[in-house]
């Protein structure tokens, strides 16, 4: 293991997922850290860093295969190194009562993989929603859902402050190694 040396690891398909793993790497990097943000597709060895932060954008109310995949592949050594994992998908973007009432809850199949990894902290952040790239009944659905329209719903503060949290936690660890 490379001493302070972060992962950054994402499973994304249209884009916004990665482009959240990079605000992440370069935010710390901006801090000093030394940080790497891979895709999981490449299978990055989490044995050669300090800390990894994963995460997978949301289909169907789970995480993509490859993240899944990447997890319990490497669960034995991520569940004994210090772990952040985020999520990015609609439901933080979703407001109303039917929003409100999903937005409370992590998808089944999420939480156990986030159970099994045992990370320190988890996030879930609302990414991009393109309304060309939905059908009628998505477009219904969204808006039921309290769907506020369409477009990048990413809150780049909170994704900032959640980074710096990161960050100041990884300071006190290595500065007591």
């Amino acid at each position: 293991m490379t001493a302070h040396k972060i992962l950054v690891a994402y499973a994304s398909e249209a884009g916004s997922t990665r482009q959240i793993a990079e605000f992440i790497a370069a935010l710390l990097t901006d801090i000093g850290f030394s940080v790497d943000v891979r895709s999981v597709v490449t299978e990055p060895d989490p044995d050669e860093y300090a800390a990894v932060v994963i995460g997978s954008a949301i289909h169907y109310r789970a995480w993509l295969p490859a993240a899944v995949h990447y997890a319990y592949l490497h669960m034995r050594y991520l569940t004994n190194t210090p772990v952040w994992m985020f999520s990015v998908g609609l439901r933080p973007a979703l407001k109303g009562p039917i929003g409100g009432w999903l937005g409370a809850r992590v998808p089944r199949k999420i939480a156990t993989v986030r159970d099994v990894v045992a990370p320190r902290d988890y996030r879930e952040f609302a990414g991009v929603w393109e309304r060309a790239q939905t059908g009628f009944v998505g477009r219904v659905i969204y808006r039921a859902m309290g769907g506020p329209g369409y477009g990048d719903l990413r809150d780049w503060s909170a994704i900032a402050s959640w980074a710096k949290s990161i960050a100041d936690q990884l300071k006190v660890q290595f500065s007591s190694v």
